[in-house]
């Protein structure tokens, strides 16, 4: 007899989520790994649950590269293996 675990178990490569600037302030952090197998809006709706109102804030105005190319549809799920860079607006000139 085999005794199967029913655990859903991911093989797929985590998603690394690198701050900068403000967005790095807010979060409190530079970087994290999330698990693979979502969207941009999924991913940025569980990073403002889990780091409060200020992260929030940054990543409504914010522009997201995933791999280094700038993302356009937010509901387009997200390559296993991922970098997402977080930009918050910048000042200067």
């Amino acid at each position: 007899m085999t005794v199967t675990d029913p655990t859903p178990r991911t093989t797929a490569a985590p998603l690394t989520v690198r701050y900068f600037a403000g967005a790095r302030a807010a979060a409190g952090r530079t970087e994290e790994r999330l698990p693979a197998g979502r969207s941009l809006d999924d991913l940025t709706a569980e990073l403002a649950g889990r780091h409060g109102d200020r992260l929030a804030a940054v990543l409504r105005v914010a522009s997201f590269l995933v791999d280094g190319v700038t993302c356009h549809d937010r509901q387009a799920p997200l390559p296993a293996g991922a970098t997402i860079d977080v930009l918050p607006p910048f000042a200067g000139g």
